[in-house]
């Protein structure tokens, strides 16, 4: 763990879990089942999201700290802790909990998911904390047709809807985000940062915008930023949705696990470099990331490592979690996260 002003991401192990300081955490999300009790940690929000941890890591805790005191609540069931200027929250619905299905929710997950981001648009609208910067979304069974649909499609169908519903913006300023698969039978789980600030946001110059996507990929299109950008006084912070290997709007490299994780890299760096452009005080480069990395099939990974490896710095930071990605042909996505102090003069 290392301090920092402003907003900052640490991926502890259970030991460095245990004797973590408290105060400035905003939340926790774990991924190989509920964390150990933590003196101190109190009602701070923890994800419990059901994607396991390869590499033969036990347990992985992903922590935010706002570089500030913060407080818990709770509204409805959205769990959240918030700074000054700064707010974590989570939520997680089972589909078996939600009315059953009507011709505005004709799904379990479509109803789950309106539900969601319902009580967490209320819940920011209530708190005062406008923009949402970075959303993770981990869905069971999300290639699984069900009621003639792919559920991935059924989400974003939802997600517009619920977002549209609540008087949010469906394209342009719109958060970094990721939706992955998790394990059958698990709940819905969504956790998110928002902040009283607007955040720069991005998008690729390689890539199409994904809420521009045609069509052909389902009827509804996801709503995400490439990345957003964050300024605070003493640090810039950058969140880089699950990014994977797209050109425009088409998956390449298919069935190649290696040339997928390269062009996946040169996207991330793509989005680096705009980064920078729109911040002339950044200076965020590949070695400077946290990486969250999604493996779709585990005898991957070597390759991937050996591919990270390669373009990052021997020091990174990342984790590696098994988990289907949004499309089927894509076998690999990572997200990321940058963080930057700026000169005092800056």
């Amino acid at each position: 763990m290392r301090a920092t002003a402003g907003l900052h991401l640490d991926y502890l192990s259970p030991a460095e879990y245990q004797s973590a300081p408290w105060g400035d955490v905003l939340g926790v999300a774990t991924f190989s089942g509920p964390p150990a009790p933590s003196p101190g940690a109190g009602e701070i929000p923890v994800a419990q999201v059901n994607t396991p941890l390869l590499l033969g890591t036990a347990d992985v805790y992903e922590v935010w700290r706002s570089g500030a005191p913060a407080e818990s609540g709770r509204r409805n069931r959205v769990r959240f802790r918030r700074s000054e200027n700064l707010l974590f929250g989570c939520i997680a619905l089972a589909e078996s909990e939600v009315a059953p299905a009507t011709p505005a929710a004709p799904s379990a997950l479509h109803a789950a998911t309106e539900e969601a981001y319902r009580e967490i648009c209320a819940t920011l609208d209530a708190l005062g904390y406008p923009y949402l910067l970075r959303v993770w979304n981990y869905l069971p069974d999300i290639h699984r047709d069900s009621d003639g649909i792919e559920r991935y499609r059924q989400f974003n169908r939802a997600r517009q809807h619920a977002l549209s519903a609540c008087g949010r913006a469906v394209r342009g300023n719109v958060p970094a985000a990721s939706a992955l698969g998790a394990a059958s039978g698990s709940p819905l789980v969504v956790y998110f940062l928002a902040a009283r600030v607007a955040p720069a946001f991005l998008e690729n110059p390689r890539q199409m915008s994904a809420y521009r996507y045609p069509r052909r990929y389902g009827s509804h299109a996801p709503v995400f930023s490439r990345a957003t950008l964050l300024r605070q006084r003493d640090a810039l912070t950058l969140f880089i949705s699950g990014t994977a290997s797209i050109v425009g709007h088409r998956s390449i490299h298919v069935g190649d696990t290696a040339a997928q994780t390269r062009e996946t890299l040169t996207n991330i760096a793509a989005l680096l470099e705009e980064a920078n452009r729109v911040e002339r005080a950044a200076r965020f480069s590949l070695g400077s990331l946290a990486c969250k990395v999604y493996v779709r099939r585990p005898a991957d990974l070597p390759v991937i490592r050996a591919e990270l490896a390669a373009a990052l710095a021997p020091d990174s930071r990342v984790i590696y979690l098994q988990a289907d990605i949004c499309r089927q042909d894509l076998l690999v996505e990572i997200e990321a996260t940058g963080l930057c102090a700026l000169r005092a003069d800056a």
